[in-house]
């Protein structure tokens, strides 16, 4: 019984999807949740270093996306995208770049310096810094 509670927490735990920034991005920058609601909610906009951040996200009904926010954010997807209208619709930020796929999400995440999304473990690979908090 022990075995299946250890190995279904092994398995949910490897199911959250993962932050990723570019390999540029210093990690020390943002360890903490509220970091990360910050930039994700566009708040946020410069890392310490004083450099833009770029963030790229899966299309809201996206499972991935769906997870992010609910475990990674702790918001429902829908609370994210009234945040992102009203930066908008108020002239006073934007929303961020929508991506439709995480392997283009891999790709742009690695190749655009200061930018930051999220990944399935699996999708994980050299061109992007997995951030653990």
């Amino acid at each position: 019984m022990l075995i299946i509670c250890i190995m279904s927490g092994i398995s949910s735990a490897d199911n959250l999807p993962v932050v990723v920034v570019n390999p540029t991005v210093d990690p020390k920058s943002f360890l903490s949740r509220s970091a990360f609601s910050a930039i994700f909610g566009m708040r946020l906009r410069k890392w310490e270093d004083g450099s833009q951040i770029k963030v790229f996200v899966l299309a809201d009904d996206s499972p991935l996306h769906v997870n992010f926010s609910k475990n990674i954010l702790r918001v429902f997807p829908y609370q994210l995208r009234l945040a992102w209208d009203r930066l908008v619709f108020s002239g006073t930020g934007e929303e961020p770049t929508k991506l439709k796929s995480e392997q283009q999400m891999r790709e742009m995440v690695g190749s655009t310096p200061g930018a930051i999304g999220y990944l399935s473990r699996s999708m994980i690979d050299e061109t992007v810094k997995a951030i653990n908090f």
